[in-house]
């Protein structure tokens, strides 16, 4: 009789701890579920009272309106999101040939989110540069004040655009032949973009902008009930989380190094073509 882990995406050689427990089978099929909705209902809490305020700003006349780039960012993101959290709930629902025919979907919004994100970056970045040199008295100074904290969120911004199409390919790759890894890494790539979301809310303690460690702190909050469970049901840390573990932590140290020094300001102005 096959495993638990195998009837659910796993890869077989887990240690069944909790097998036959009604329990376990229900959390099996929705931990995923939960994450994926998670991850959609952060997004929504971040990004709705942020683009209202600043829906306003552009109608007072405080800010240049949202560039088209912007809005392709948001549906695409969204169609990410909502897909994630369908191929999580139709796997928890056993409907397995009909994920496996939407995974296409996710083969061709991946790479446009990450183009296009690669564009949105340089957009929003160049809009402030030049509000900072050109806009009235006031709003200038702000954004003068603004640019060296842009400066430090492109770090951010890079980490994502590298380790997002990574990871998404890992989990691509292993689609058929390592169901437990693929499962994993699907979720481990879409929640490194999740912190421009919970960075957004307002009433959550933050060190942004003079630090990044709270960007880090929640993402790996928001993958800790997955991660958790995964532990009390097999016993051990699935490599997935190793591999997502290793390669966020040698990121991490560059970005924390790098952080809001002069030489970072400097690299950034001259990547982005200001400097």
């Amino acid at each position: 009789m096959a495993t638990v882990a195998e009837n659910f995406g796993g890869t077989g050689r887990e240690v069944d701890v909790l097998s036959g427990t009604p329990r376990a089978h229900a959390i099996d099929r929705w931990i995923y579920v939960f994450t994926a909705a998670s991850f959609i209902v952060v997004t929504l809490a971040g990004f709705i009272p942020d683009s209202l305020g600043k829906i306003a700003a552009v109608q007072a006349g405080q800010r240049p309106p949202f560039p088209i780039v912007l809005h392709m960012h948001a549906v695409l993101m969204g169609s990410f999101l909502l897909l994630l959290f369908t191929q999580t709930w139709l796997m928890a629902t056993g409907r397995r040939a009909q994920h496996m025919r939407l995974g296409a979907l996710g083969m061709v919004l991946a790479p446009l989110l990450v183009i296009v994100g690669f564009i949105l970056a340089p957009t929003m970045y160049h809009q402030v540069w030049e509000g900072s040199l050109h806009a009235p008295p006031g709003i200038r100074e702000q954004l003068q004040a603004r640019v060296p904290v842009l400066d430090d969120i492109l770090l951010l911004q890079m980490r994502i655009g590298i380790l997002f199409p990574l990871f998404l390919a890992i989990g691509l790759k292993a689609r058929g032949t390592n169901a437990g890894m693929h499962k994993r890494m699907m979720i481990l790539a879409t929640v490194m973009a999740i912190p421009a979301s919970v960075d957004r809310i307002t009433w959550l303690p933050t060190t942004m902008p003079a630090s990044a460690l709270t960007p880090d702190l929640y993402t790996f909050l928001m993958i800790t009930p997955m991660l958790l469970w995964d532990v009390i049901r097999n016993r051990r840390i699935h490599e997935a989380y190793w591999i997502w573990l290793a390669v966020n932590l040698s990121f991490a140290i560059f970005v924390h190094t790098a952080w809001d020094t002069p030489w970072w300001h400097a690299t950034a102005r001259q990547i982005m073509g200001v400097g």
